[in-house]
């Protein structure tokens, strides 16, 4: 019977070893043939010579069913090494959600280091699938670089998948927990650099590249890690593909070859790019120098870079015809790399390297003005993959040339979109402001852009810049000649049509002028008219400039014989209304400005004293200056010229303008800077000490600061003293219940202003020691250590104590935090004998949440 079991016993051991040393790597990926109907395929990498073949394998399809697919491909590779091709099992899902496709087989391979005992643990790898009608069909990455790779013994270690998604999704990588049975994390797998805790070296995945980097193997053996390549779409996961792989790291006495700097770069579609790679091997052994990447198995017009060796130096050249077919708003990523073939392990150095394909711009942008729009139109895109096209608008031209990666129109070129149209036919469009019409006297410039379905922009076109046809009167000037509350005066100007149609509007013409306040902008009252083409301007006497702002239009009619035709209107223009605010030793203005044309900047003047005259002190590019230095209490008066201009040539420039002249006296109401409070715990006096500072920027003549305190972080702070201004800055808060508690101070100047609030600082009890007992004391009336009393606290509103003695009887209880207890049995007064007493004691701590109960129990010793 012994030799029977021990002969189960060892052909169990022998059946595992040659039937469970099997699985290496794999991945599982999907192509979609319909929104519910996908085609899967699994890779796997096995053991040659182990008997533990797969001649098929069983898939879950992340619906509660599974299915077996059979094996179509079996490629035997250098070193002991199978390729697995398991293709063409087709699923169709009930509906759309989120799937995760997944494949269990047992087992890995004997020895793998950083997972333990790894010849019984599953293989177990696992594609999520996301059906979403809103993000429609998707196809899962593939990675053309294999997943069994070698590397050296203190040697930089470099991999890339080679990951290529075919719908031009957003690609990212991070590294996971290899899987084993029922797909849990395999309890104990660490990361390969983590096998010896002893050695420092580091192993990382690049999160947009793919690159893995483990600097440095120092333990040979075989490794396994997973890492999961993830799609994205309109900032949505769309699924992932999980790849086990297994790297190989042996002893060698060999250097790496280095391949030569690559840089990203980008290419016009319908154009070659055309780039040499070399690499070079320290050792001069002989190089083989290769690629896999996306542009090299895409479907139309593939790029080519054929495998190049040389002894001690290599290049080659890689060339793609581009075609629109290739456009997409995410990069092509080139996997480059470059192996020694004479050693063995043969070394590598890889490059990623991305490359986009950008559309042609919309060609031929033409655009004329008709009344108040501006009629554009262009020919169709080039690329027909375009979904529509974007028009941008600014006022004045820019001179934009794109970078040679710079798709779209940039925001710095101030360049605004104003009209997105769906469909590459429509290639017309008419600006005119949403219905409320152009400004006559701009100088517009616009830009179109193809756009495509995921995301992605084409160059911009040309820029084409015109103006509206000068058929109507251009408002120039509202400027403020005198200030008074009724003798105030505003000189009106604007500039006369000069290409109106004569035939349609004849002479005689006639101009009204209409006036309304800002307070009512939408009132407008005609106060004049002009019956000359060449009266062009006009004078607003008598009415209140020193505190109302006036807005000003035209009208323009034409007047042959009896008959009145309006002709048209020049946009509002509001006059310029100075406004002071007082400060400290300064003053703060202000004004608003609406006009039509753009006011480049603005001058200030302020009156001297001495010669009566108006000095600058100042230009601002805003609509707003302080003027500092000043004396508080002392009146200064000012106004605000402007100067601007239309974009459009053939009218005055530059536009000056002027406000009205307004005064303003400086005062002190500018409040301190907040305080920066810093507090401290005097643990043994039971006392918060602060101590604050002012920024050196901010000195100020602070009088004194207001202490504020609350004794729990919800509590309402309450003013509990002040500080008049010293060196010290300080504060102690002292004969404390508890040290807990929150502050904040507040510092006020000699005339009363109060700065916000300084930071708040929250003490809890955590900051000094907690209640605690001692175990041992002497009750023998020597005055040394005669009484149990706990160690020096603070916060402690009331106890619980309870001591027993070693039967279970209360021989002593109190509340008093001090306990006091003079080693008596409370019950008869009679000395307790020596030896161990328990105690069970409730410590009722006042922390910033409240009253608080923690329990501590232990044991003291009484010695006698």
């Amino acid at each position: 019977m012994r030799k029977i079991l021990l002969f189960v016993i060892f052909f169990a051991g022998f059946f595992l070893q040659i039937f469970a040393t099997h699985q290496r790597a794999g991945e599982i990926t999907y192509k979609a043939i319909s929104e519910l109907k996908y085609e899967f395929t699994i890779v796997t990498y096995t053991y040659t010579p182990s008997p533990a073949d797969r001649p098929e394998l069983t898939i879950r399809w992340g619906d509660g069913t599974s299915g077996v697919i059979p094996r179509t491909q079996k490629i035997n590779l250098p070193n002991n090494i199978s390729r697995n091709v398991y293709a063409g099992a087709i699923h169709i899902y009930p509906g759309q959600g989120t799937y995760t496709v997944s494949v269990e087989d047992p087992n890995r391979n004997y020895g793998v280091l950083n997972i333990p005992n790894s010849v019984n643990v599953p293989f177990f790898i696992q594609t999520q699938l996301v059906i979403n009608p809103f993000l429609g069909p998707n196809n899962s990455v593939e990675l053309l670089s294999p997943p069994i790779d070698v590397g050296c013994v203190n040697n930089l270690y470099l991999h890339n998948p080679g990951a290529f998604d075919v719908d031009g999704d957003s690609i990212s990588y991070k590294l996971v927990t290899c899987r084993g049975a029922y797909g849990l994390p395999i309890p104990g797998f660490v990361l390969p650099n983590l096998v010896d805790p002893m050695v420092e070296s580091s192993f990382s995945i690049d999160s947009l590249s793919g690159t893995i980097v483990w600097d440095k193997p120092v333990l040979q053996g075989e490794y396994n890690i997973a890492f999961l390549v993830e799609e994205w779409r309109n900032g949505a996961k769309i699924g992932y593909v999980t790849r086990d792989m297994q790297i190989t790291i042996i002893a060698c006495d060999n250097n790496p070859p280095v391949i030569n700097q690559l840089n990203d770069t980008c290419v016009l579609a319908g154009t070659t790019l055309t780039f040499a790679v070399s690499a070079s091997d320290p050792d001069e052994d002989e190089l083989r120098l290769f690629a896999v990447g996306g542009p090299l198995i895409v479907d139309d017009s593939p790029a080519t870079f054929p495998t190049a060796t040389g002894v001690g130096n290599v290049n080659a050249v890689f060339t793609w015809s581009t075609v629109c077919s290739h456009v997409q708003m995410q990069p092509y990523q080139m996997v480059f790399y470059a192996k020694d073939t004479f050693n063995t392990p043969q070394l590598s150095d890889i490059k990623t390297m991305n490359i986009r394909v950008i559309s042609p711009a919309p060609e031929n942008l033409s655009a004329f003005s008709v009344g108040n729009s501006i009629h554009l139109s262009w020919e169709k895109a080039i690329c027909q993959k375009a979904i529509g096209y974007e028009v941008f608008r600014r006022n004045g031209f820019y001179g934009f040339v794109p970078g040679y990666c710079e798709t779209g129109v940039p925001d710095y070129t101030g360049y605004v979109k104003i009209a997105a149209i769906e469909g590459i036919n429509d290639t017309t469009f008419i600006d005119n402001e949403g219905g409320n019409g152009l400004i006559h006297g701009i100088d517009y410039c616009h830009m179109v852009v193809a756009y495509f379905a995921d995301g992605g922009r084409s160059y911009a076109s040309d820029e084409v810049c015109t103006s509206l046809k000068k058929d109507i009167p251009i408002i120039t000037n509202v400027s403020v000649k005198n200030t008074g509350s009724d003798t105030g005066e505003i000189f009106v100007g604007w500039s006369k049509p000069t290409e109106m149609d004569t035939m349609l509007y004849p002479p005689p013409y006639k101009y009204l002028i209409w006036r309304a306040t800002a307070n009512n902008p939408t009132d407008f009252v005609k106060i004049d008219s002009t019956n000359s083409i060449n009266d062009t301007s006009f004078f607003d006497a008598g009415i209140n400039t020193a505190t109302i702002a006036y807005l000003y239009k035209i009208d323009l009619f034409s007047l042959p014989g009896n008959d009145r035709y309006f002709v048209g209107s020049t946009q509002k223009a509001k006059s310029i209304f100075l406004q002071v605010q007082p400060s400290d030793n300064s003053l703060i203005l202000s004004w608003n400005v609406e006009v039509p044309w753009k006011n480049e900047y603005y001058g200030i003047y302020r009156l001297n004293d001495e010669t009566s005259l108006f000095d600058s002190v100042g230009v601002s590019e805003e609509t707003f200056f302080t003027n500092t230095g000043l004396e508080n209490g002392k009146s200064y008066a000012y106004f605000v010229k402007s100067t601007g201009k239309y974009t459009a040539t053939g009218l005055v420039d530059p536009i000056i303008n002027f406000s009205q002249i307004a005064a303003g006296i400086p005062a002190d109401n500018v409040p301190p800077c907040p305080p920066v409070l810093v507090v401290e715990t005097a643990c043994d006096r039971s006392e918060n000490i602060l101590n604050w500072t002012i920024p050196v920027n901010c000195l100020d003549d602070i009088s004194k600061y207001l202490i504020y305190y609350s004794s729990g972080e919800l509590e309402e702070p309450v003013l509990i003293d002040s500080v008049v201004d010293s060196d010290q800055n300080q504060y102690i808060h002292s004969n404390l219940s508890s040290i807990a508690g929150c502050y904040f101070i507040i510092a006020i100047d000699s005339l009363g202003n109060q700065s916000e609030q300084s930071n708040k600082i929250c003490i809890n009890i955590d900051a000094c020691p907690v209640y605690r007992l001692p175990n041992v004391f002497t009750p023998n009336e020597d005055d040394i250590n005669d009484r149990f009393r706990p160690f020096p606290y603070t916060s402690v509103d009331h106890i619980e104590l309870k001591i027993f003695n070693r039967w279970g009887r209360i021989v002593f209880e109190t509340d008093d935090p001090d306990i006091n207890w003079d080693g008596k049995n409370m019950n008869n007064n009679i000395p307790c004998s020596a030896g161990a007493y328990f105690y069970v004691c409730d410590v009722f701590e006042i922390r910033l949440n409240g009253l608080i109960k923690r329990t501590i129990t232990g044991s003291v010793t009484i010695f006698r």
